[in-house]
């Protein structure tokens, strides 16, 4: 990997993580215990605290065993980040979110105890789990590789390689 590309990976890692913690510290200090404040008629910033992974799954662990898996989890993706072909730029950079929104959700498990949620989006009768920015960078880096995947997929079904005999 070109030192360019490792800097400009990096700096998304980065970017994630910072504009997660800013906002989950704005959101931790400047609201009370889920307080709702509607922003659209289907979106409210509603802070609570997550006990578990994504939608409260694995509440019941102990956070050394939830740090433990989110370290595994980084471990893997920075694995596949690093190994991908550089060529498949949008992979890289949708692992790299899915690093720096790891990485916010762990400072939050590490130092709270808890990871701060406070996006709702939500209609009279229905509601969608409470989540935070870093599990939207972990969302969308998930479908930026899922979309190349693709890509690549359909090219080379249309195109197959040449078999040597």
């Amino acid at each position: 990997m070109s030192r360019t590309r490792f800097f400009s990976l990096s700096a998304i890692i980065m970017v994630a993580v910072l504009t997660d913690q800013i906002i989950k510290y704005l959101v931790e200090t400047g609201m009370d215990y889920q307080q709702q404040i509607d922003l659209l008629p289907f979106l409210a910033l509603f802070r609570v605290h997550n006990e578990g992974i994504a939608f409260s799954m694995l509440s019941g662990m102990h956070d050394i065993a939830l740090i433990g898996l989110t370290l595994v989890v980084i471990g893997f993706v920075s694995y596949l980040w690093w190994s991908t072909n550089p060529d498949r730029w949008i992979s890289r950079a949708g692992f790299a979110l899915i690093i720096g929104g790891a990485l916010g959700n762990l400072i939050d498990r590490s130092v709270h105890g808890y990871v701060i949620d406070y996006i709702l989006f939500h209609l009279p009768s229905w509601s969608f789990a409470v989540f935070n920015l870093a599990d939207a960078y972990i969302s969308v880096g998930a479908a930026l590789v899922v979309i190349e995947e693709f890509f690549v997929w359909a090219k080379e079904r249309k195109n197959p390689p040449d078999k040597a005999n």
